[in-house]
């Protein structure tokens, strides 16, 4: 496995090693030790998957707030998307800045969106399935977002706003200057 940090450092994108022959191919796409050695010691206590039938579908940018924090370990399984990460700890000197990543079921690159930062992504194919670990159990109380759209983030998605499908959750959900969070950047 490759660990590849991005442009924010605790972002990192993984490129699991794929062995093919005739018959396709095997690849370990996860590994406790090497995981733990490379990003940290998270514990990845829940596997999620969900499925966009349409291009153009945004889900995102979600969080869930202190204690109930999650990091998650992104991959595409089927299809492609466009995955985006921003760092929501206030007092980081990257606080509103994103990183994004193509992740698609041939590539399969993973990426990792550690506690403190909001995520989401746009698929690029239709019948995307993602596929997502992550280290604390969904919690409605914790549960927030953040506009997708908000120009403040100068994310440049693929779909423009009146193509996006989106939940009516995600329609509506604050700006970054409106955002209230409890992540404060740890030194």
């Amino acid at each position: 496995m490759q660990f590849q940090k991005t442009a924010i450092s605790e972002v990192i994108l993984i490129t699991p090693k794929k062995i093919g022959d005739s018959r396709g191919y095997f690849s370990e796409t996860f590994r406790l030790d090497i995981f733990a050695e490379n990003v940290g010691n998270f514990e990845l206590i829940q596997d999620n998957q969900s499925l966009s039938a349409d291009i153009g579908t945004v889900r995102g940018l979600h969080f869930q707030l202190d204690p109930r924090a999650q990091g998650k370990l992104i991959r595409c399984i089927a299809g492609a998307i466009f995955d985006v990460a921003v760092d929501i700890r206030k007092g980081s000197s990257t606080y509103g800045r994103h990183v994004k990543a193509e992740l698609t079921a041939e590539n399969g690159h993973q990426l990792w969106v550690p506690p403190g930062f909001a995520h989401g992504f746009c698929t690029l194919e239709p019948n995307s399935i993602i596929s997502y670990k992550v280290t604390d159990y969904y919690s409605p109380e914790h549960d927030r977002g953040l506009l997708w759209s908000d120009p403040e983030l100068g994310i440049e998605w693929p779909v423009s706003a009146e193509g996006a499908i989106l939940s009516g959750k995600d329609q509506v959900q604050p700006r970054l200057a409106d955002l209230e969070t409890n992540f404060v950047y740890d030194i």
